[in-house]
């Protein structure tokens, strides 16, 4: 079945900047529990301490993501030609 190229560019754009606003949203989060959550002077706090775990592999997920869209649409470009 044959698809629409410009339907696919911009689906592969509107899905990459989607991916992209939510690794933005979760990295400026972290960044602000990181400077502006006062911590215990000994040790991280356990609450953000479980944050990060849960932050870690969905931010590597989507990394991920983006990765292999962008990888996909150079693949589809020169399998065009």
């Amino acid at each position: 079945m044959r698809v629409d190229p410009q339907l696919d560019t911009l689906l592969r754009f509107i899905v990459g900047v989607t991916l992209a606003i939510t690794l933005l949203i979760i990295i400026v989060a972290v960044l602000y529990a990181l400077i502006f959550v006062t911590q215990p002077i000994d040790a991280q706090a356990p609450n953000d301490a479980e944050f990060f775990k849960l932050i870690n592999p969905i931010a590597t997920f989507l990394v991920g993501t983006l990765s292999g869209i962008m990888i996909g649409s150079k693949h589809d470009v020169e399998k065009d030609k």
